[in-house]
């Protein structure tokens, strides 16, 4: 195997250490899911809170720097500063209510995706494209079916895949160097 020379303009503009950084950052909240679950996704869900209000006051003030889709910011800040207040005031049922809002979603778009998936199974896309869109419709339906239970097992599903990501970030940023 060959090492190639990459320049930094075929690298991207993204800096070998602030990939780590991530990675870092990544891991320490996936260790903190799995050894304090609630602590970390009621913490973690006021952080969302601050930045949704953040957010939605800073696309307010962005349709006086930029009157294009004013529309669309408008309604945007609307619902961030909303929503931010909200997620704020009630700390203790925020994190269900969000947890839950996205167990409905994955259920939804699992169905969504796997309906698509069969129907490109039955076009020629192949076996696995019907298997996996079989699986698609299962996992969704089972997340429609068992709203609580899903919602309680998120922490944890969200800790692997961020102990997960940051290893992998920790690995491509030593590749990036």
């Amino acid at each position: 195997m060959t090492a190639a020379i990459v320049s930094d303009s075929e690298r991207g503009t993204t800096p070998w250490w602030l990939v780590l950084l991530e990675g870092i950052a990544m891991l320490l909240l996936g260790i903190l899911l799995l050894i304090k679950p609630g602590m970390t996704v009621l913490i973690f869900v006021q952080f969302v809170g601050i930045y949704w209000l953040v957010s939605g006051i800073f696309q307010i003030v962005s349709i006086f720097l930029d009157r294009s889709m004013w529309g669309w910011k408008l309604f945007a800040g609307i619902l961030g500063i909303i929503a931010g207040i909200i997620v704020v005031q009630h700390p203790l049922w925020s994190p269900v209510v969000l947890g839950s809002t996205l167990i409905i979603i994955l259920g939804i778009e699992g169905i969504i995706y796997g309906g698509v998936g069969l129907y490109r199974a039955f076009k020629g896309a192949g076996w696995g494209t019907g298997i996996v869109g079989v699986l698609s419709i299962l996992f969704g339906i089972y997340f429609l079916a068992n709203i609580g239970q899903a919602t309680l097992v998120l922490p944890w599903v969200f800790g692997i895949l961020a102990i997960v990501g940051g290893i992998a970030a920790i690995v491509l940023s030593f590749r990036l160097k």
